[in-house]
């Protein structure tokens, strides 16, 4: 049930962005008096579920079909609006304009009055970059609507009596879990999201700590490329708010936790000698043993019971926690805002997503990133196992914002290399040749599927194994 809820949530939202993205298009093409010959939701190889055109001011419609009926052509003049099986995105088929159907034919002929490719510079450019700009609009309208509607978690930090977990990697830099991260880089900390945020994908060096033992304040100083390191060795997230629930929910099939003898129900008391007390005492205990064999007393009923299992390379076992509730949720609150201020919040939590975003390049280009590249299962895994509209419209505003980033990017076949062609030519007061507008268009195409084909093929590969 948890996969149909996601996958419902997962095309729901693909198909709200790609349809507002394809009107930014749609849009300013009518507006001047460009042809659309096409209008789609998913992708139609081979087959279309649903077709729909006027012609000659007759509504006509076809389902499941591989061609239109032959009838249509009749009025070249309407926009087939049409729905694929395929939910990989969407598209509109602009005249006279080189995309991915590759029309070379019509490209030959002189061009016609309302194409694309006869229209002012200026147009082209708002034709291509109108799907981009509603992406970026949207994320922020979500953004300013969910603030509205839910408020904004916060956290008061000088009320974690607990204080926060943190990641073991991070003792070597004089952090302990029980610590509170007060400021970082000089700025009071409201949430630890954006402690992480700043440290991980922004390299904050500077921290102002309280001591969870003495109480003292210390400041702490992070290397330049902490974010780097942080990532590398799987220290993410580096800030969290302390569980204490120590029971065993679930234990994963084929995992040491398993051929160990854990079981559903199981607390775990002690690893190591050490008692646990907070879930994250336990990656405490696991990470110094990793890849060794590694001591941990559970309670069972009335009974303990002695398990050995292996601890992985990523101080892991193979069971998944009974979460109940953070110890210190009292100082979780939800700041309310009037609509007036959650305009100011919703934006700044656009720009910050896709700063946040944007500065997660950094990893790409390492092995470890590289091979943690996911496709639609992973960006199904966003939304939660239940329906939360909350989760939803902050997931969707996340990907719109994304949407746009990524469509800006100046790759052939995508927005941003038409984008980088057609200011080319409004430099220069030429247009680029036809020829490398063909060649672009099909290196653009081939890279996209590479990246698409990897991308899924690694959520494949991490399911199997």
């Amino acid at each position: 049930m948890e996969f149909w809820i996601k996958a419902a949530q997962l095309v729901l939202s693909l198909a709200l962005l790609v349809t507002l993205h394809e009107l930014g298009h749609f849009i300013p093409a009518k507006i001047f008096k460009t042809r659309v010959e096409k209008f789609y939701l998913f992708f139609n190889p081979w087959l279309s579920l649903f077709r729909y055109k006027k012609v000659n001011g007759k509504k006509k419609y076809s389902w499941f079909t591989k061609t239109p009926p032959k009838e249509w052509e009749e009025d070249e003049n309407t926009t087939e609006w049409g729905l694929g099986w395929l939910p990989l995105g969407g598209y509109v088929k602009i005249s006279g304009m080189i995309d991915e159907s590759m029309d070379k034919e019509q490209m030959e002929k002189p061009a016609e009055p309302w194409e694309f490719r006869a229209k002012k510079t200026w147009q082209r450019l708002i034709i291509m970059i109108g799907g981009v700009t509603v992406n970026l609009l949207l994320g922020f309208i979500i953004y300013i609507g969910v603030v509205f509607s839910f408020g904004k978690e916060q956290v008061k930090i000088g009320e974690l009596q607990h204080g926060m977990a943190i990641h073991p990697y991070l003792e070597q830099f004089n952090l302990h879990s029980g610590d509170n991260v007060l400021e970082v880089n000089g700025e009071k900390v409201c949430h630890i999201n954006d402690v992480n945020k700043q440290v991980l994908l922004h390299d904050a060096q500077n921290l102002k700590v309280k001591d969870g033992k003495t109480g003292k304040i210390k400041t702490i100083k992070l290397p330049v490329d902490i974010g780097k390191r942080l990532f590398l060795n799987g220290a993410y997230p580096p800030f969290s708010l302390r569980n204490k629930s120590i029971l065993v929910d679930s234990v994963l099939a084929d995992t040491p936790a398993k051929k160990a003898g854990m079981k559903k129900g199981d607390k775990i008391l002690k690893i190591e000698g050490s008692d646990i007390v907070f879930y994250d005492q336990i990656l405490k205990n696991l990470y110094p043993n990793k890849g060794k064999k590694t001591a941990i007393v559970v309670l069972r009923g009335k009974d303990t019971v002695n398990l050995n299992p292996n601890v992985t390379n990523e101080a892991t076992i193979g069971f998944m926690p009974k979460f109940q509730s953070y110890v210190d949720s009292s100082a979780i609150f939800t700041k309310q805002y009037s609509f007036t201020e959650s305009i100011g919040v919703g934006v700044v939590s656009g720009f910050n997503t896709l700063s946040d975003y944007v500065a997660q390049f950094k990893f790409l280009f390492t092995k470890k990133g590289a091979s943690s590249m996911g496709g639609f299962a992973a960006i199904g895994n966003m939304f939660p196992p239940v329906w939360d509209w909350q989760s939803f419209w902050l997931t969707t505003a996340f990907l719109s914002i994304i949407l746009a980033f990524m469509n800006i990017l100046p790759i052939p076949a995508l927005d941003g290399g038409h984008v980088v062609f057609l200011i080319y030519e409004m430099i220069t007061g030429k247009e680029a040749p036809k020829k490398v507008l063909e060649y672009a268009q099909m290196v653009g195409m081939v890279l996209l599927l590479s990246l698409v084909l990897y991308a899924n093929f690694n959520d494949l590969y991490r399911w199997l194994f």
